[in-house]
């Protein structure tokens, strides 16, 4: 694998990874870091904010915009989950494009598309009518609006992972890796804030009627805030590659397959935990141990806040002894914690709280670094696509789909063996870990 060779780093060739990028030097990132990291931080929040209230308000969405079936009323709420995955099977899609637009034009190019893209979605998701007023045309608009969103929050990974690790100093990609996450849990505590103010504060039948539109058609405003912010961000792609010939739309494939399956292999079991504990968990508890929407939501919102406060703590940590340790950490950790502390729930919301926060110490080990791991594997070139298509695929077969198949398994009797899943996935991404060179303390391929 080009980017983990162990020992020396070769001399660059004209066809090697290495002289697609080494001829740059030594690592030169932009001046004026903290304006890099705002740019990268407010869109990427807000692109998240955008998605993430989708999972917060799924039953809201549920009861307005899918016909009941008689006899069992968690068909609409799988209906919503699987509109949710199918949003994630755009991401591929949006990876591989926006990726290759940041290859091709710069990073900052794809970062202004995708933060526009996620605002017209939000909008079309806010306005969606329902299936009484509307029939089926109101599913519809829902599955369009979120194809639309899953193709900017595929490109946003892939231009903004890229944009984040070039940005940093020698010695501080695990720090900017994890504003990655950081930024993303601001926008999951902004949506699961949002959320939670509104069921507290308005009547559910004003909440079932209009309420639940309220924080998309502010998603739509707050895209226009990312858009400025991120006109003025310094653009990472090097001035040697914008003299290079242009990569073509599948040349990180073709010329790195091994890279590209190794991407899938260090984020399957992360993605499926990730969205296991910071989306789905909420309405997990409530469907198999009775915990309150309330408390679900309040409990999401306080663990998020932890976990953003752990992100910076573990990239530091990645720089100093390396990202090996932590994603062995995050992987057995999963693997041998996910049975126990999922079936501990016992409908309490201080027992909800402690599981989503001791998953939450575990998944950083993950989500802190896995920028920096990704930025590292790829070379400049074919950065952003080489990242963002199998990142994007992989997520969408395991972490969109977490929800829906941890309701299917409550309905279909069997709500024990979704833990056991996770774990087995863990256990997996595990395997990989144990085989990865480090590469924290290697310059990085410009």
């Amino acid at each position: 694998m080009t980017a983990f060779r162990k020992g020396p780093v070769p001399e660059a060739g004209p066809d090697s990874p290495a002289g697609e990028g080494a001829h740059a030097g030594a690592e030169s990132p932009p001046a004026r870091p903290a304006r890099q990291l705002l740019a990268a931080s407010v869109g990427n929040a807000v692109e998240w904010y955008d998605w993430y209230t989708y999972t917060f308000l799924a039953t809201y969405i549920a009861a307005q915009i899918f016909p009941k079936s008689a006899g069992n009323s968690l068909v609409p709420l799988l209906s919503t989950f699987a509109v949710f995955a199918v949003g994630f099977f755009m991401r591929p899609i949006g990876g591989l494009l926006m990726g290759a637009v940041a290859d091709r034009r710069g990073r900052r190019a794809a970062l202004t598309v995708t933060i526009l893209l996620m605002g017209g979605s939000s909008l079309l998701v806010g306005l969606t009518p329902t299936y009484a007023a509307a029939g089926v045309l109101a599913p519809i608009v829902l599955v369009l609006a979120r194809l639309l969103q899953g193709l900017s929050v595929g490109g946003e990974f892939a231009a903004s992972t890229t944009f984040l690790v070039e940005s940093a100093g020698p010695g501080r990609r695990g720090l900017f890796s994890s504003f990655q996450y950081v930024s993303t849990t601001i926008g999951q505590l902004a949506a699961s804030g949002v959320a939670a103010l509104l069921v507290a504060n308005l009547a559910p039948a004003a909440m079932d009627g209009w309420g639940w539109r309220v924080p998309f058609v502010l998603g739509a405003l707050l895209s226009l805030v990312g858009f400025w912010v991120r006109r003025g961000a310094h653009e990472t792609r090097s001035g040697e590659q914008d003299q290079a010939p242009r990569p073509g739309l599948f040349e990180a494939l073709r010329r790195h397959p091994r890279e590209s399956l190794l991407i899938c292999g260090i984020t399957a079991g992360g993605t499926l935990a990730y969205y296991t504990w910071t989306s789905y968990l909420p309405t997990y508890a409530e469907l198999n141990a009775g915990v309150t929407k309330s408390d679900a939501l309040l409990a999401g919102t306080l663990s998020l806040t932890f976990f953003a406060v752990l992100q910076p703590v573990a990239g530091l940590v990645s720089d100093r002894f390396g990202r090996k340790p932590l994603l062995l950490t995050f992987g057995i950790g999963f693997a041998a914690l996910s049975v126990p502390l999922l079936r501990a729930l016992d409908g309490s919301f201080v027992t909800l709280l402690l599981v989503q926060c001791a998953g939450m110490i575990l998944l950083s080990g993950f989500t802190a670094i896995s920028a920096a791991v990704n930025a590292e594997t790829f070379p400049a070139r074919v950065r952003a696509a080489g990242i963002g298509f199998p990142y994007s695929l992989t997520v969408a077969l395991l972490g969109g789909t977490a929800p829906y198949i941890g309701t299917l398994f409550k309905d279909l009797g069997r709500a024990g063996l979704f833990p056991v899943y996770v774990a087995v996935l863990c256990l997996v991404s595990s395997a990989v870990y144990l085989r990865l060179p480090e590469t924290a303390h290697r310059p990085l391929e410009r």
